[in-house]
């Protein structure tokens, strides 16, 4: 197995050290962790159960007086536990990460009340959460969703219109979904609202299939009703609370990334070191070597800019920028060091169900989804005017 020494970096504190090793010594304990099973939803739930047995969703969630095992989120541990289920099984990755995601804007922007019906059920395993921002129209520019949000004679709303992308879809318990409830034009016109599974009137139109298998989903909804209490945040501050729920998870996808590149390293080094050719092995060749000096070079340097914005946001700094460099800096490192994986296996590489096959498949969608590499570059650029501005102005 490659390297694990970047817990002992100035990010972490001998908890989370601890943590990692406790992580790692979980998932080789787990019988069949890395088998693939046919039937995706049935593994899905599978591995909420089994994460939240072992105590792990409550690293999912933020609040210890909702199940999780701090007050604040721990980024770093979230994304060292992420990196390590990426590592060997990704979608028990994929659960893990959902239920953070899902109930996330809860955590961060919820009541009370909001929290304690929804969050403790998802640290527990007992709800399953999910995250439904996207339209078939407003993917990247998620202010475009049409989405709609009316309220009625009593303040309540009744939705109608079409979510998809949705990870979770169809064996969800909940819903934090966003829609237009028309404050001002464009991000200040949206809400958030959490909708039950079992709300009439929404259901599943389409499970949609992709080539890493996840449980996705295209959503329906036909004047649906909601109490004003399922509102989530104040009405118009749905963009905000989107945006700010994935600035704090988009870290982790780059955590997930990390966990894939490693993966992908430790199968090249097992397989150049023993795979003969032309009297030799093929870690023997200079090609070889290179290549993998430059794998093992891209990981740590992603690692570095992912957990120095994990770090950051566990010290209650704005991160915006920072977290858009680790997502897309890892995930586009990812790739590469996949490719390159999958090119020294050879022919084995093409094989279905192969590791590194899995990883190329897997590593894919990490460059689309929570804001494309090309969403990234905006951000970041956006980020670095903006700090420009505010520089000259004090100037």
């Amino acid at each position: 197995m490659s390297d694990n020494s970047h817990s002992e970096w100035p990010f972490f504190n001998p908890q989370h050290q601890a943590l990692e090793q406790k992580i790692h010594t979980w998932v080789h304990s787990v019988q069949q962790f890395t088998a693939v099973e046919e039937n995706v939803d049935t593994t899905c739930r599978h591995w909420v159960q089994q994460l939240a047995q072992a105590g792990w969703l409550h690293y999912a969630v933020a609040g210890a007086t909702y199940g999780g095992n701090t007050n604040a989120m721990d980024m770093r541990a979230f994304c060292l536990i992420r990196e390590t289920l990426a590592r060997h099984c990704a979608l028990a990755e994929f659960a893990f990460a959902m239920q953070g995601l899902g109930s996330g804007a809860i955590a961060l922007f919820g009541t009370d009340t909001q929290k304690q019906r929804y969050l403790p059920a998802v640290a527990k395993g007992e709800s399953i959460a999910a995250f439904a921002l996207s339209e078939v129209d407003a993917g990247s520019d998620a202010a475009a969703l049409q989405c709609l949000a009316q309220q009625d004679e009593v303040g309540n709303y009744i939705l109608n219109g079409e979510k998809t992308w949705v990870s979770n879809g169809g064996i969800a318990d909940f819903y934090v979904l966003f829609a237009r409830t028309g404050e001002a034009p464009g991000a200040k016109g949206i809400s958030a609202f959490i909708v039950d599974a079992d709300t009439p009137g929404l259901s599943i139109a389409e499970r949609i299939n992709v080539m890493a298998p996840h449980p996705l989903a295209r959503l329906t909804l036909r004047n649906c009703h909601l109490s004003s209490t399922q509102r989530l945040g104040e009405a118009g501050q749905g963009f905000k609370i989107a945006m700010a729920t994935l600035d704090v998870f988009r870290i982790s996808v780059a955590a997930a990334a990390l966990g894939f590149a490693r993966r992908a390293l430790d199968e090249a080094l097992a397989r150049v070191a023993t795979r003969q050719m032309f009297g030799r092995t093929l870690a023997d060749f200079q090609l070889t070597q290179a290549k993998l000096a430059d794998m093992a070079t891209g990981i740590d340097s992603a690692a570095l800019l992912t957990y120095r914005a994990a770090w950051l946001l566990d010290q209650g700094k704005s991160i915006t920028k920072e977290a858009a460099m680790a997502k897309m800096a890892a995930t586009e490192i990812a790739q590469q060091v996949i490719d390159a994986a999958l090119q020294m296996m050879g022919g084995l590489g093409l094989v279905s169900g192969q590791p590194v096959e899995c990883l190329y498949r897997e590593i894919r969608a990490l460059r689309i989804y929570e804001g494309a590499t090309e969403v990234q570059q905006l951000i970041i650029a956006r980020e670095l005017l903006r700090e420009r501005l505010l520089q000259k102005e004090k100037e």
